[in-house]
């Protein structure tokens, strides 16, 4: 059993930072690369989640432009967490933040994507 749990969301002003954290847990061979997404309020389906940060198994990262100077992406391995550091956020960071792992489960033999739960994020005065 594999389970992926996001955590750190909260209510901050503009201007201020958050960090989210994504933890891998249970029967895991070996992670290949998390992502980062979010689904703003007043879009409801899954395929309405925007991008906004990845990174592979080698450490390589990649943003979305409207996160990019703002937001880090990081990865601590030996804890199967992945964080992200959001600073200057905006009240259009308000959203649903979601986690994506790809990882390959013990005994498996493919990989696949685990989504986590969501954390929600407001930005606001």
């Amino acid at each position: 059993q594999v389970q992926v749990v996001e955590s750190g969301g909260g209510l901050v002003q503009p201007g201020g930072s958050l960090r989210l954290s994504c933890a891998a847990s249970g029967s895991i061979e070996r992670i290949n690369a998390t992502a980062w997404y979010r689904q703003p309020p007043g879009k409801e389906g899954e395929w309405e989640r925007e991008f906004v940060a990845r990174i592979g198994s080698v450490a390589t990262t990649t943003y979305a432009d409207s996160v990019k100077g703002r937001f880090t992406i990081s990865r601590d391995d030996a804890k199967n967490t992945v964080y992200l550091q959001m600073n200057r956020l905006q009240p259009e960071d308000t959203a649903v933040y979601y986690c994506k792992t790809h990882l390959l489960p013990m005994l498996g033999t493919v990989f696949r994507n685990y989504w986590g739960q969501g954390t929600q994020v407001t930005v606001s005065p």
